[in-house]
């Protein structure tokens, strides 16, 4: 494939793949990154087969081949019927498509104004052709930024992210005011529904009710109440306001 980086090229000799290695740089990309962050909203515990190819929408024998080829090279662990995580090399490349993925989003919000709910399939097929000093650069221009147009947190050009404290909507008690931080659900759908009833990134807000009983978080937004259900309120992490 042309689009092969100075990156991947290296990352692949020093995975012991041998040159002419068939698997193409978006598939390697997209597949450490699913299963980043897969095990991220697990606390790290393994991906399961199952859940990489709903990620991929691809067949689950599909996802055990490669993960056996991806083993094999250093990038993952793999255990049958337990699951995968990535190695070091391999959460390294991993973070390094997510600084990508992340930074490309915010360029096209901050300089051709699209919409949230625009930037996530652009910034898919852009993250496997930008080179990291292009990358670099927009991480300048944009004057080095934390956070995406969800939320994200970016990782730093040395691989690190930023520590983040938050917590989902659907704990947050009646009568507390919140600011919401990040989105984890990123469906165009999702997110102009959130747009709709008054929750972008950055809203601030009160918890008039909370239902456990019922499943349903009633917030209080720009004046307008809104009744949310608890699988809605666990996608929305919010930092907790000062009353």
């Amino acid at each position: 494939m042309r689009r092969l980086r100075p990156l991947i090229q290296s990352f692949a000799l020093s995975s012991g793949l041998r040159q002419g290695f068939p698997l193409s740089t978006l598939t390697i990309e997209n597949y450490v990154k699913t299963i980043y962050q897969l095990c991220s909203t697990k606390g790290e515990s393994p991906a399961a087969t199952g859940e990489i190819a709903a990620a991929l929408n691809v067949s689950p024998g599909t996802v055990t081949s490669m993960l056996k080829t991806l083993s094999q090279s250093g990038i993952v662990t793999y255990t049958p019927y337990e699951g995968v995580q990535l190695t070091g090399s391999g959460k390294a490349l991993a973070l390094r498509v997510l600084r990508r993925h992340r930074l490309i989003e915010l360029f096209l919000v901050k300089t051709l104004r699209l919409t949230w709910d625009e930037v996530h399939d652009e910034a898919e097929n852009m993250e496997h052709a930008v080179s990291d000093l292009l990358v670099d650069r927009i991480d300048a221009y944009l004057n080095y930024p934390s956070v995406d147009p969800h939320g994200d947190p970016i990782p730093q050009a040395d691989g690190t992210l930023p520590d983040g404290s938050d917590y989902c909507l659907a704990q947050c008690g009646k009568g507390k005011s919140f600011r919401l931080v990040r989105v984890l659900d990123q469906e165009p759908q999702f997110l102009r529904y959130l747009s709709e009833i008054g929750l972008p990134l950055g809203a601030k807000g009160e918890v008039t009710d909370n239902r456990v009983e019922a499943g349903v978080v009633t917030v209080l937004v720009n004046n307008q109440t809104q009744s949310l259900g608890h699988e809605t309120a666990e996608k929305l992490l919010v930092t907790q306001l000062d009353d």
